[in-house]
Parts: structure tokens; C-alpha cells; sequence
């Protein structure tokens, strides 16, 4: 059965927001549960932690580009240093109608690549030496779209969010349960029942609470990059070449150097994504799941 392109775009899109929606009702169920638990009203604790998220999101919004070109490694480069894969990038440019991103390598003999900056003004993309080396140029342009995608559809403001609320969440837990070391958790009418089942309530909530934002991280992540096949291939209607790109991947072995929690997410291929790794807590979906929704998009042919 042939898949169309666009209708999976936009039920990525709409899961996307559901589950951006479900971080937000996280946080606000958190805030609460943290005054059940120290017998205090929530409601003091909400505008600072709104502050608090505004204040990590804006930081990671503005300097994660940086971040990730320093942690990675990656060193950017000009035209006549890589001139066929400028011009490659220069055509899924133009046909997707954004700004020229800036080109960067990792060396790496690790068969990968990623997208980075804060919108498509001051986008990044980079490939590995390793995926360079191994990949045809049809191949080379399934991966380019699939990263330009990332830009265009401004996925490092929506991880940004969804990482830093996440990380909100678990220092607010973290706090709430510190506090408590002190409070001695909620300790006003301890014959109340009242009070001793919401003070209980609140810490199954303020424990559970990390752990549901990281799936839903996770969730949302690994919708960004269904989407980013999705739309790769808007852009250069063949969704060959990023199957056969996809392929090469799932058959090299060779993982990049920089594996860290912090960037795994970014990469076209996660580094920490495995086998063994938990469908709920990986930040891809299985490359055999791409490859096959990408098998039945070759089947619906060319876009109208």
C-alpha cells in the first residue's frame, strides 16, 4: 500500500502537538502536586517556574548551535573547500525555499550528519567524513533534504522547548523532594485524611513526573525526525535516495565519537539508539520503520 508524503507530514505535525500539549499539562500537574506534597498552594510556585522555563528555553534557543558545533567538533567550511556538496545543498535550497544554511564537517569516519541553529536565518548543517565517503550523491541528497528539513520545519526550537521543559521538570521534582528532606513533607493536619492521601498523591506525582516528561521528549523527538523523512521528501520528491541512504546506515556498525544524552537526538542516525534501548525512551524510531515508510511512499509516485 502506497503512503502519501503529505498526509504523514501533517499527522506528524498534529501528534507533535499533542504531545507538546501533554509537557505542559506535565508541568502545570507537577507545580500542583509539589504543593500537595509540602502542604503549600502551588499556585506561588507557577510564575517562577514559567520564569525559570522562559529563561532556560531562551538560552538554549540562542546558544544551541554553538553548543552543538563545539561539542561535536564540527568546523565549518566554504565553497571551494567541498564545491559538489555545496552545490548539492544549493539545489534542495532552492527547492524548499529557505535560506542557505552554513556547511560544516565532523571528522568522523562514523557515517552521519545533523542540523543545527536557532532558525533557517542561521542554520547549520553538518556531515561526518564517514557519511561522505560511504554515500553516492543521490544517497548525499536524501540525507541533505532530511537535515534542510529539520530546518525548515524549526525542530531545534521545538527539542528546545521539549528539552529544556523536560529538564525544568526534573529540577522542580529534584527540589520538591530536597525540601521535603526539611519540611518533612506535608505536616498540617496530620489526622486529616484529606491532607495524608494529597500529600501522598503529590509524591507519586512529583516522582512520576521526570520520567513522563523524558518519554514525552523522547515522543516528540522521535516525531520531529518522521517528520523530517516526511517532509526530505517534499523537497526532492524521490524518497529513494534517503531509503538507500537510510539503508547504508542501518548496515555500518561505526558509531561517532560524540555520543552524548545532549546531541544524540540531532544526529540523522542516533548514536545511543539500539536494540536493546526502549522503544519509549529512543529518540528515533527504528531505522527499519523509516525505511519502510519510505518503501511505500516510492510506491504512491511522483508528488502532485
Amino acid at each position: 500500500m502506497s503512503l502519501d508524503f503529505h498526509a504523514q507530514q501533517a499527522s506528524n505535525q498534529r501528534k507533535t502537538y499533542g504531545l507538546l500539549f501533554g509537557m505542559a499539562i506535565v508541568t502545570i500537574v507537577l507545580i500542583y502536586a509539589v504543593g500537595l506534597w509540602l502542604g503549600q498552594s502551588g499556585t506561588a510556585l507557577f510564575p517562577m517556574a514559567v520564569i525559570f522555563a522562559l529563561v532556560m528555553v531562551w538560552g538554549s534557543y540562542y546558544n544551541s548551535d554553538k553548543l552543538v558545533m563545539t561539542m561535536t567538533g564540527a568546523r565549518i567550511i566554504d565553497h571551494d573547500s567541498a564545491p559538489q556538496l555545496f552545490n548539492l545543498v544549493q539545489e534542495i535550497v532552492i527547492a524548499a525555499g529557505i535560506p542557505m544554511p552554513k556547511v560544516a564537517i565532523v571528522e568522523d569516519p562514523a557515517p552521519n550528519a545533523f542540523a543545527t541553529g536557532r532558525d533557517p536565518d542561521h542554520a547549520v548543517i553538518a556531515f561526518t567524513t564517514g557519511i561522505l565517503n560511504s554515500m553516492d550523491r543521490e544517497e548525499l541528497q536524501g540525507v541533505a533534504a532530511h537535515e534542510l528539513a529539520h530546518v525548515a520545519n524549526r525542530d531545534t526550537l521545538v527539542m528546545a522547548v521539549a528539552a529544556t521543559t523536560a529538564g525544568v521538570i526534573a529540577i522542580i521534582s529534584d527540589i520538591a523532594i530536597r525540601m521535603s528532606w526539611f519540611t518533612g513533607g506535608n505536616r498540617r493536619d496530620n489526622n486529616d485524611s484529606g491532607n495524608a492521601i494529597g500529600a501522598i498523591v503529590g509524591l507519586v506525582a512529583v516522582i512520576l513526573a521526570p520520567i513522563a516528561a523524558l518519554l514525552l521528549r523522547s515522543a516528540i523527538s522521535r516525531k520531529r525526525e518522521s517528520l523530517a523523512d516526511a517532509t526530505a521528501v517534499a523537497f526532492t520528491r524521490n524518497p529513494t535516495g534517503l531509503r538507500r541512504a537510510l539503508e547504508t546506515l542501518a548496515q555500518d556498525s561505526t558509531v561517532v565519537e560524540q555520543r552524548s544524552n545532549a546531541v544524540a537526538h540531532i544526529w540523522i542516525e542516533s548514536p545511543l539508539d539500539s536494540s536493546t534501548t526502549s522503544k519509549l525512551f529512543a529518540t528515533h524510531p527504528p531505522i527499519e520503520e523509516r525505511i519502510a515508510l519510505l518503501r511505500q511512499m516510492e510506491g504512491s509516485g511522483p508528488a502532485k
